[in-house]
């Protein structure tokens, strides 16, 4: 039995259940069906102000962001999914800080749901820098269904590794 990375913090039970849709070649088409709508999203441009909007509607005291755009240096497989910097460079004799969210292009084709929880999560860095309570409770307050689609993306992007691995037009059935 392979382990199901993505999903290694969860419960036996749902890794099991996931292992079971994964083996009969439906995880993909499962979570796709709980989350089918797709976002309009597409270049740089859009998601720099898709991310603007949600930082005006919930971070208006956080610091501006220098620059917001998808990157396919991201490796999803790295679990790195979006990235958010913050860059300091001497201006004239001061310092001025740059803070940057980069999002993994895997997005870009992703559901809409996915692309908000990825944004949410770093724009959430904005304020708090680790990964505690407070942290959480912001995202929450972003995005009251985080956590589940949190796991929902988990098992989305499962789902794109093993039929990455398999090859085209093979459903896994025997």
């Amino acid at each position: 039995m392979q382990p199901l990375k993505y999903l290694s913090g969860y419960p036996e039970h749902l890794q099991q259940r996931a292992r079971e849709l994964l083996d009969a070649g439906r995880l993909g088409a499962t979570v796709r069906g709980r989350h089918p709508q797709a976002h309009a999203v597409r270049n740089d441009r859009q998601l720099h102000d898709y991310v603007q909007e949600l930082k005006a509607r919930h971070l208006r005291q956080s610091p501006p962001l220098g620059k917001v755009l998808y990157d396919g240096r991201l490796q999803v497989l790295k679990h790195a999914l979006g990235l958010h910097t913050a860059i300091s460079r001497n201006h004239g004799g001061k310092l001025k800080a740059s803070r940057e969210i980069r999002i993994a292009s895997v997005f870009r084709d992703a559901p809409a749901p996915f692309l908000r929880m990825i944004v949410v999560h770093e724009l959430a860095h904005l304020k708090e820098a680790e990964h505690n309570k407070a942290f959480y409770q912001l995202c929450l307050h972003m995005e009251p269904d985080y956590h589940q689609l949190e796991f929902d993306l988990r098992l989305y992007l499962t789902a794109l590794e093993h039929e990455a691995g398999r090859p085209a037009g093979d459903t896994g059935i025997p």
